[in-house]
């Protein structure tokens, strides 16, 4: 029973197979890639765990498709689901192209950022100039503190339109240090 199975779908389960590892291989080194540029950039591990749930979603559609195309669904078939899947939610995220937006721009910063936690930086803007030392990095925002302690989210696609200077390297172990006097 279980030999006639595998017999008549030899050239499908051996194929699953090739792809589950391939695409394992695929994601472990992706994920090699990220820790090794957050290693280099001294960059935040909650940063780093963000870029692994973008390679988990890439890695996980790659695997849906090349499955779907091994099992015998029609590449005709798939671009209709996916165009209309697409549609969908192209449609939805219309509405918050900004937070997608935000997305890309977080990336963008994770692997060419030139600014780190604790640096105080000056943001070159003539409605919203600001001087003030990052906090954290996140997905959507970088959070700012002021000279005058006010917290400032600032969004990473903003971030990357504007102008920014860096005043200062690790002005946050400075101000520290300054409080403890």
């Amino acid at each position: 029973m279980i030999e006639d199975i595998f017999f008549k779908y030899e050239y499908q389960i051996i194929w699953t197979g090739i792809v589950v590892l391939g695409l394992l291989f695929l994601r472990l080194g992706l994920k090699q890639s990220a820790k090794r540029t957050a290693k280099r950039d001294e960059l935040n591990f909650a940063r780093t765990r963000l870029i692994y749930k973008y390679i988990n979603v890439l890695v996980s559609f790659i695997a849906i498709f090349s499955l779907l195309l091994i099992w015998g669904v029609e590449v005709r078939e798939l671009t209709v689901i996916f165009s209309s899947i697409f549609a969908v939610i192209g449609i939805g995220l219309f509405a918050i192209w900004s937070i997608l937006s935000n997305i890309t721009s977080g990336i963008i910063m994770f692997f060419y950022f030139p600014y780190k936690i604790g640096d105080k930086i000056q943001i070159h803007d003539k409605d919203f100039p600001l001087a003030a030392i990052i906090e954290d990095i996140k997905a959507f925002q970088l959070h700012l503190r002021t000279d005058e302690g006010e917290l400032v989210t600032y969004p990473n696609n903003l971030f990357l339109q504007k102008s920014v200077s860096l005043l200062k390297k690790d002005a946050i172990v400075e101000r520290t240090e300054n409080a403890d006097r």
